[in-house]
């Protein structure tokens, strides 16, 4: 599918990359990795053809379609969500187009007996064949599907897109992207913008994806999950495992320990060739001897082991007060927004001690609690803050109230008490900041350096208090490992408004689970929410089919029906029945959308019989299944 040979890339004389090859192969989820800055998001760059590389080629073989999911968008104004989804279908859009067209023309002409307006008939019989085949009829499930899986709702479909935030309208490109069923997806960063939710079923979508997946994240868990295969990009090279991101690890290591050896053996070598090449220098009779000594040693390929990204620092928070046993308490708390409810009758403590995580779909009020609990923000219900508290809070836009005159050195040891000025080098180094990029200045710095800076500000001040929003957005893996074991020695009570479940993993000892305006408490970690959350059958959120699916669930729940244990039984059966028609259909689907794919190159007419009995047949068991839904 891609073949990339003898891939050179240099910048100012330096190479990121030296004649680099390998092949992306149907079926590949590939990983990319490599430490900071090793060139990860320029080789996706590369592969979409959107960066062109000094030495070598990218071959896309055959008509191969290549999608790439990059961080900058750039959206039209006056467009609704569904509208710009809808984007995505470019070939269907043009034939519906010329089918609007002719059916206009059939209309309003009269000449009925004459040659054009037979060319009319044919022409419309063949664009309607022709948006049959390509899926026109059932795009819009498609997109509700998509649209649905990462994580908007009905009634978001018909608002602009200039209503959402950045991170929501990022979502809206993933959609489009996930729509078009490229052959080869290049996603950078895909879950940055995801709640937990929208990363499981992302996981499930590209784990069934029929083409190549190639992905940057700083998730571990979404990488384990999804990919079967990692390059490591290092010393300018790009290694190659046929393995996961945990797998790769190992296997990394085996290799590490193995070129360090072979590195020592070298260093011997050369050592000694020296030595001899001194000694030999000084004789006349073996002066040739030592040339020859010479020559082989500028022959040698040196071994090179790439030192480490960042090293194991053992950070810790500065020391603070000892507060009283209660941090908050919260009754009957609530926040609304004009006529909108975010969240209401919340109510629950936090003790000492206790790592909380704040989890669940965006806009459903994680941040916004947050606040009030920090911030103050006006709310309705009792808020009280324990004896002795002193909170620090990270916040997404924290990194807007940095002094844009300070350098990052300035801003640190502004932040830091007498206590931690001596660990500010150590805390900067930790969240990328080394060398001269200490003395850059803050006006100059990108989104997510201005976030780390921020974030390493935190650990600088003594807190018995952590709120931390998103924290790990913009860090990469090692970073947060830092980040999460300087949290695990935390002494003091953490509250983390997160998505990124390696990063909560065995950090949180409690979830609050924000859903539909409720606030649910599940005693445990993350895994133990994850298993309840599953059980549940919350997982599959694409299974919400359509508006109308949503809009019945959501009026049952309002009315609060009460059921007869008769009527229990007979909704349970037909439900089964759903869910035995909703796999048929997906099954008569996929068979259709695999003769689609044969009829590129055939058209027999056995499959095109097949095709037809086909089509019929899934018209009637979705004609079946919205029956059986009316019944619920």
């Amino acid at each position: 599918m891609l073949l990339v040979q003898n891939l050179g890339v240099h910048f100012a004389g330096n190479y990121l990359f030296d004649n680099v090859s390998f092949r992306i192969n149907k079926g590949n989820r590939v990983g990319l990795a490599g430490k900071n800055g090793a060139g990860k998001s320029t080789l996706l760059k590369i592969l979409a053809k959107k960066q062109i590389a000094d030495e070598g080629d990218v071959v896309h073989e055959g008509e191969v379609s290549v999608g790439f999911l990059t961080q900058d968008i750039d959206f039209e104004k006056g467009r609704t969500v569904w509208e710009e989804a809808g984007r995505a279908f470019q070939q269907l859009n043009e034939i519906q187009q010329k089918i609007d067209f002719t059916n206009d023309q059939l209309s309003t002409r009269i000449d009925y007996e004459s040659d054009a307006y037979g060319k009319l008939i044919e022409d419309i019989t063949h664009l309607t064949d022709r948006f049959n085949l390509l899926g026109g009829y059932t795009k819009d499930a498609e997109m509700e599907k998509i649209l649905f899986g990462l994580g908007f709702k009905a009634e978001d479909f018909h608002r602009q897109t200039e209503e959402f935030s950045g991170g929501w309208r990022m979502r809206i490109e993933l959609a489009k992207l996930l729509l078009q069923k490229h052959d080869v997806l290049l996603l950078d960063e895909p879950t940055n913008h995801l709640d937990i939710d929208s990363i499981l079923w992302l996981e499930d979508f590209l784990q069934d994806y029929p083409g190549a997946v190639v992905l940057v994240s700083h998730d571990k868990q979404f990488l384990d999950n999804v990919t079967n295969r990692t390059l490591e990009i290092a010393n300018k090279q790009v290694h190659d495992y046929k393995a996961n991101y945990s797998k790769y690890i190992e296997l990394r290591q085996e290799r590490r320990e193995k070129m360090e050896q072979a590195q020592k053996n070298q260093e011997q070598y050369i050592k000694h060739t020296e030595q001899l090449i001194n000694k030999f220098r000084a004789k006349a009779s073996k002066a040739a001897t030592a040339q020859s000594l010479i020559k082989k040693l500028d022959k040698i390929d040196r071994i090179e082991v790439e030192n480490e990204d960042v090293h194991k620092m053992n950070i810790r928070f500065a020391s603070a007060v000892v507060p009283g046993k209660i941090i908050f308490e919260l009754e009957k708390v609530g926040k609304k927004y004009g006529e909108k409810q975010i969240f209401d009758d919340v109510n629950f403590y936090v003790n000492r001690g206790e790592k909380i995580a704040f989890v669940g779909q965006n806009g459903q009020g994680k941040t916004t609690l947050a606040r009030v609990m920090v911030d103050g923000l006006e709310h309705s219900g009792i808020i009280k803050l324990g004896h002795n508290v002193e909170v620090g809070y990270f916040a997404q836009n924290q990194a807007e109230v940095l002094n844009e005159k300070w350098s990052v050195l300035e801003e640190a040891e502004y932040a830091s008490t007498e206590e931690t000025r001596k660990q500010v080098r150590d805390v900067l180094g930790a969240f990328l900041f080394s060398g001269e990029t200490v003395e850059k200045k803050v006006s100059v710095l990108s989104g997510g350096e201005r976030n780390r800076l921020a974030l390493a500000k935190l650990l600088l001040k003594p807190f018995n208090v952590l709120v931390m929003d998103e924290p790990t957005n913009h860090l990469d893996i090692q970073s947060k490992e830092i980040l999460k074991q300087a949290l695990k020695n935390f002494d003091g009570t953490l509250i983390l408004v997160s998505h990124d479940r390696e990063f909560l993993d065995g950090l949180a000892n409690k979830v609050f689970e924000f859903r539909d305006g409720k606030v649910n408490e599940f005693l445990g970690g993350i895994t133990e929410y994850l298993a309840e959350r599953k059980a549940q059958g919350f997982r599959e959120i694409e299974k919400v089919e359509t508006q109308s699916i949503a809009s019945v669930q959501s009026e049952l729940k309002k009315e609060k029906v009460q059921l007869s244990q008769e009527e229990i039984k007979e909704q349970k059966r037909i439900k089964n029945k759903i869910t035995k028609l909703e796999e048929e259909i997906a099954d008569l689907e996929s068979k259709i959308a695999d003769l689609e794919k044969k009829f590129e190159t055939s058209h027999a007419d056995e499959d095109l019989k097949k095709y037809d009995e086909l089509k019929l047949n899934l018209e009637d068991k979705m004609q079946e299944w919205e029956e059986l839904m009316m019944l619920i």
